[in-house]
């Protein structure tokens, strides 16, 4: 169903605009943009998947990200994508350190609980940017963003990166957990937290690790779209909402299925854009998310209920 959406997406932008040109814009624009929503959307699944908390506050990891890479780049004055590594390390301490300290006290609480927690720390990471950078928009633009050509559409170089850079970090994530021994801890908790502790397993330092990387993917996600984004202490409150759709459409806790949600979102908002001309290009992306949940509401990776 969800290609065939696709499919008829694509045909409907090319009768609509009359040009294999601006549909193919789109397509380009549409895969650029799901690279970093599947990034983004596989932290949080990572997250709900083996802690079982549903993080409200991963938008605002985000614009974390988003301004770490601000600082970084305009206190050396160097190239915005230095600041990756520091990202990456300095979200992934965070979101361990808020782990450690605070989520850890609600593992087996109430789902109530974690909601207003996470929410809550979104509302305070947010109202902390805005104190110390204040609310007027920052950027942090490369100094020459040129123009790519690919099969006649054209990108600029920061987003062509951001996507590749999200795709590598997203198989850099998929193959820690597939093919590492901690990787495999980290599933064994998710698949019964009980029987890994019982086999030696240390479920918090795994809680701990986890929490750290899905804010680390946040944090990298953030920092890639620095370059043309607008930076604001709420920045990352929309692309909180796209990754929890992105999630729920993939499966929830299913990390290969939010990788390639995260596409499909991507090329649906600005197909839908084009074909549905004049209206918000997420009409789309909602569409199809009421669509999955009628028919699918496991996800399109997700198993069904026993």
């Amino acid at each position: 169903m969800t290609f065939a959406l696709l499919i008829g997406l694509t045909v409907a932008a090319l009768l609509r605009s009359g040009s294999t040109a601006i549909t193919g814009q789109a397509l380009l624009t549409g895969l650029i943009a799901g690279g970093v929503y599947s990034l983004l959307a596989m932290g949080l699944s990572l997250i709900f998947g083996v802690l079982d908390i549903v993080n409200f506050a991963h938008g605002a990891f985000l614009g974390v990200g988003l301004f770490v890479t601000y600082e970084v780049a305009h206190q050396t004055g160097l190239n915005p994508y230095i600041a990756l590594p520091v990202a990456i390390v300095g979200l992934f301490v965070l979101g361990a350190l808020i782990q450690l300290l605070l989520l850890n006290r609600t593992i087996g609480g109430s789902l109530e609980r974690q909601l207003l927690i996470t929410l809550g720390l979104s509302l305070l990471i947010s109202n902390v940017l805005l104190l110390a950078f204040g609310g007027d928009p920052l950027s942090a633009n490369l100094t020459s963003d040129p123009g790519v050509h690919v099969f006649g559409a054209v990108a600029n170089l920061s987003r062509v990166i951001a996507f590749g850079a999200a795709l590598v970090l997203a198989v850099l994530l998929y193959v820690l957990l597939e093919r590492t021994s901690f990787g495999r801890a980290i599933r064994a908790v998710a698949a019964s937290r009980q029987g890994a502790g019982l086999v030696g397993i240390d479920v918090r330092l795994v809680y701990v690790v986890t929490f750290g990387l899905g804010t680390a993917c946040a944090g990298a996600a953030g920092m890639l779209i620095a370059p043309f984004t607008t930076i604001t202490p709420t920045a990352g409150d929309q692309f909180n909402i796209l990754a929890f759709v992105v999630v729920v459409m993939g499966g929830l806790g299913n990390v290969t299925g939010a990788l390639v949600s995260g596409l499909i979102v991507g090329l649906v908002e600005q197909l839908g854009g084009v074909a549905i001309a004049g209206q918000s290009p997420l009409l789309g992306v909602f569409i199809l998310f009421l669509l999955i949940l009628l028919i699918r509401p496991q996800g399109i990776f997700g198993a069904k209920a026993p």
